[in-house]
């Protein structure tokens, strides 16, 4: 079974609709928050990425499964599966889980590229952090 990072939110008025759900728009921030903190807690960060390795990590696609709502005041718990990985690519499924109950699940797909937009391998350093992940 593959590993799993988890990243924990708590969802505050101004992430909801008038209704009091989640807008569907904001588990992208918080599916990007996650993936963030996957990058710090292997030791790297976007800032050094760009300026030491003069990479990017930026999201080709993204198909999302609204299941349940989540709403004001719930906690979240946000898991990032890598489900593949290549030096230019990496393939995630992401799922928002209040009491361990799935809401909301995403298939992204991360492209590494270099400044003008050309794909660039990722350092070997974090593609083998990203492969322990597996």
């Amino acid at each position: 079974m593959a590993k799993s990072f988890k990243f924990k939110t708590k969802i505050y008025y101004e992430d909801t609709d008038a209704g009091g759900i989640v807008y569907y728009a904001n588990y992208l921030k918080y599916f990007e928050r996650a993936r963030t903190e996957l990058v710090y807690s292997l030791g790297f960060n976007h800032k050094t990425l760009k300026e030491e390795h003069r990479v990017f990590i930026i999201v080709k696609s993204c198909n999302i499964h609204f299941n349940k709502p989540v709403k004001f005041e719930d906690e979240v718990e946000v898991e990032t599966i890598i489900k593949k990985i290549s030096p230019v690519r990496l393939i995630l499924n992401q799922i928002a889980k209040v009491k361990d109950q799935e809401h909301v699940v995403a298939d992204v797909e991360l492209a590494v590229i270099e400044e003008s937009g050309k794909p660039k391998k990722m350092p070997n350093t974090l593609f083998d952090k990203f492969k322990s992940c597996i």
